[in-house]
């Protein structure tokens, strides 16, 4: 993979912008937001412009490697090499439509809430994906037993009845960005809030409620 990607960032203002990634910075990208998706325990903002790019230097890899010589050691090596990037790309998706599956009436009523300047947490497809996933769960459950009970039972609100995402789960991290006077709510009526600062290359053992701003920002890497 030679050549470079157009991913867009966003600026220290929350404007975004273009950012010019080399390959190999392209699929670090790649496998930092499949580490974060794989442990974080919500939904987290797609990444469809790096799953794009990533796709289409898998094509190029694909007509590279199409036009090597037979034979040559370093054809097998990229073909371990695009087996190993598709494989950390369909299970970050995979990652995603299960999570989606499992919280859905939440990211849709997130989405549904959010403000038109705050990014979306879906892309277009896992959006339409997740209407039609609710859609589909209505029907079979009004099909399969709302419909045969009293009137005053015929309807569930899925806000209520699907739980919500643990957002007070333990992650393990590492941090990439020193972060200064962190506040730690108390776990117990008998605790009092603290403050801790996060040192560049230490790993901690967190609440994530505590560090999802930072794993957004992309200050802290989760493992």
């Amino acid at each position: 993979m030679a050549e470079e990607a157009d991913v867009l960032g966003q600026d220290s203002d929350g404007d975004s912008e273009e950012v010019v990634l080399t390959p190999a910075e392209l699929i670090d990208r790649l496998e930092q937001a499949w580490m974060n998706e794989k442990f974080a325990p919500e939904l987290l903002e797609n990444k469809s412009e790096i799953v794009e790019c990533v796709m289409e230097q898998l094509e190029h890899m694909e007509e590279n490697l199409k036009r090597a010589k037979k034979g040559d050691l370093k054809v097998s090596i990229h073909q371990m090499e695009m087996e190993r990037i598709r494989f950390v790309l369909s299970s970050y998706l995979r990652c995603r439509l299960m999570k989606i599956e499992k919280f859905f009436p939440h990211i849709l009523e997130k989405e549904k809430t959010r403000r038109e300047e705050e990014p979306s947490i879906l892309s277009p497809e896992e959006f339409v994906f997740a209407k039609e996933f609710l859609a589909n769960t209505e029907t079979y459950l009004k099909d399969a037993a709302l419909k045969h009970m009293p009137p005053n039972l015929q309807k569930v609100d899925l806000l209520r009845t699907v739980p919500k995402p643990d957002l007070d789960a333990y992650v393990f991290l590492r941090v990439k960005e020193r972060q200064e006077n962190i506040l730690v709510e108390p776990e117990s009526d008998e605790q009092r809030d603290y403050v801790i600062d996060l040192e560049e290359g230490s790993q901690h053992l967190i609440r994530y409620r505590t560090i999802a701003p930072l794993v957004a920002s992309g200050a802290v890497q989760l493992i």
